[in-house]
């Protein structure tokens, strides 16, 4: 599952309609908008998630988060290291082998700590761009 299909289905379950009744109202089958919550289709279209926003009826904060999640929820992800040094690409080949067997708590351990340094990183390339 994807964190958009996994918020989908949250959102979808406190409405209280079943993924039929959804996937009748936005127009696709329903065996799409499974595999869209399970994680086995790719991101939706712009115009899709503007239609699941809708009929969620979700305000602006949880909107955001949706479109956001969209962008994070690719189940089949390619990452370019041409051009990085070797231990980046390194970091992404252990990345795809390890990803599957590593435990949930390790996972969000390495998202955790990745979105911190990323963080990091950012703030230092905007201090850099303003000098």
């Amino acid at each position: 599952m994807t964190p958009f299909g996994e918020k989908v289905r949250e959102l979808r379950r406190q409405k209280g309609v079943t993924q039929t009744e959804m996937a009748q109202a936005l127009g696709v089958s329903g065996a799409y908008l499974s595999a869209l919550e399970h994680g086995r289709r790719g991101r939706p279209t712009w115009q899709l998630l503007q239609r699941i926003i809708g009929y969620l009826n979700v305000i602006w904060d949880d909107a955001e988060e949706l479109e956001r999640l969209a962008e994070l929820s690719h189940p089949k992800v390619s990452v370019a290291t041409g051009g990085l040094r070797p231990d980046a690409t390194a970091l992404a080949n252990r990345l795809a082998e390890t990803i599957a067997i590593l435990s949930e708590t390790d996972v969000r351990t390495l998202l955790e700590t990745l979105e911190e340094m990323a963080s990091r990183a950012e703030k230092e390339q905007a201090a850099r761009r303003r000098r």
